[in-house]
């Protein structure tokens, strides 16, 4: 079974070519032109206070697109909730949102913020278990969402699909423990793949990664700059 996957940093809805215009549906529009079966968001929000800000973002985008829907709540923000999402062409069977521990001292010169990692079961073939995850800007909120992640993925025994901007380049060793245990779909392309900042990406910090048993398929970061950042698509095999 083919399926494609599609990770996508929205930026909140913010449209890079209208002034930064808050639109989540004009990043609606990038994902329709993929047609992807499965995607990752981040930097999504919800029902905000001031309603001319921001909508249920993930409602907004699983009806126009037609998609069942999940929106995993890291934190409040500004006027609302604010975390993940997922869309999913298949029904999503359970979901649910894992909170990142803060780090107790904060002493980087970095921004931080709390993070989740949403997990959730797709009703694909014996089940697909899709996480999907923003990493912090801090070098101790890594090391901690790097250790949330692996806890939940070890005890995982169906084929999974992890994806989301991890705010680290590929070379950076903190990523060993992932690529130990799931395949990242980047290595099957000869492109580097960067994804940001959008208009001249010059970092890759999108990723999708896959159980070992999954075969890839392809993999691209199409020249979209609706968002701050590319998406980043890939194609794989059950």
């Amino acid at each position: 079974m083919k399926l494609k996957i599609m990770t996508y940093n929205v930026c909140s809805g913010r449209n890079f070519n209208n002034n930064k215009v808050i639109n989540i549906c004009d990043a609606g529009e990038v994902i329709r032109k993929y047609s992807p079966d499965v995607v990752g968001l981040n930097e999504v929000r919800g029902l905000g206070n001031v309603e001319k800000f921001f909508t249920d973002q993930a409602k907004t985008l699983g009806e126009m697109l037609g998609y069942y829907y999940y929106f995993a709540k890291a934190i409040d923000f500004e006027d609302g909730p604010y975390g993940n999402a997922l869309l999913s062409r298949f029904p999503i069977l359970h979901a649910e949102t894992h909170l990142i521990e803060d780090p107790p001292v904060k002493h980087e010169d970095a921004y931080y913020e709390t993070r989740c990692v949403l997990k959730a079961l797709l009703d694909v073939k014996e089940g697909l278990n899709v996480y999907v995850s923003h990493y912090g800007l801090a070098n101790s909120e890594k090391v901690n969402a790097l250790r949330k992640t692996i806890e939940l993925i070890k005890c995982d025994k169906k084929p999974i699909v992890f994806m989301g901007d991890l705010n680290m380049e590929p070379s950076d060793e903190r990523l060993v423990p992932i690529y130990e245990i799931l395949n990242d779909t980047a290595a099957i392309s000869k492109d580097e793949l960067l994804t940001f900042p959008s208009h001249a990406p010059d970092r890759k910090i999108d990723y999708i990664f896959v159980s070992k048993n999954i075969k890839i398929l392809s993999a691209e970061a199409p020249a979209e700059t609706t968002s701050d950042h590319r998406p980043y698509i890939a194609e794989i095999e059950l």
